[in-house]
């Protein structure tokens, strides 16, 4: 076992947990490569009371970010369910509060890739995908998406995008991932720990 894996950090918002389901099948990606660990958080919601604070801590599921854990990263794996084909605000508003790591550099050469979800077919998973990229190229990292030498990009009847992986989750936000869906978001995770092991060679 290595003792100094290349941690990739998976960062994602989910509210249904459709961003969640690909969020662990990237992670399942990350680890079937050998000296990679995938390091999962979340941000908290965005309130429209200025008042409103979430516990520092989550009652539930993955730990919030931290400038550490971006800091620390071999490679990004970012996150969101569609909002009217943008990204959701809690994921605008924690990237917004990354200037720090900006004036740093400390993303900048890193690889990184994104993954959504919708609840219709036409949601506007792409337009989402292009969106969260914008940020991440203004840190200097390097995109990757999905090559359509992996099979299921051509065959998919659901989510998965040249993109990004991707998932339709259905009107009730309960659609379990398909077989394409998942094996989609697993090849995106194996080919971003692929990366981060050759860029950190």
């Amino acid at each position: 076992m290595n003792p100094n894996p290349l941690k990739i950090l998976v960062l994602f918002y989910t509210q249904h947990g459709g961003t969640l389901n690909l969020a662990r099948q990237i992670a399942r990606g990350i680890e079937s490569v050998a000296g990679c660990e995938a390091v999962l958080r979340t941000v908290p919601k965005v309130s429209a009371v200025c008042e409103a604070v979430e516990d520092s801590i989550p009652e539930h599921g993955a730990p919030y970010a931290s400038a550490e854990d971006l800091k620390t990263c071999a490679a990004l794996a970012l996150g969101s369910p569609t909002r009217f084909g943008n990204m959701a605000a809690a994921v605008k508003y924690f990237l917004d509060g990354t200037i720090a790591q900006w004036l740093g550099a400390e993303l900048s050469g890193k690889p990184a890739a994104v993954f959504t979800s919708s609840s219709s077919q036409h949601g506007g998973q792409e337009s989402t995908l292009l969106s969260m990229m914008l940020p991440l190229l203004h840190h200097g990292m390097i995109i990757s998406g999905i090559p359509f030498s992996e099979a299921a990009l051509s065959h998919t009847a659901g989510g998965g995008t040249p993109y990004g992986a991707s998932h339709v989750s259905g009107s009730d936000g309960k659609a379990a991932l398909t077989a394409e869906e998942a094996e989609l978001a697993f090849a995106q995770g194996r080919r971003l720990a692929e990366l981060a092991v050759k860029l950190n060679a």
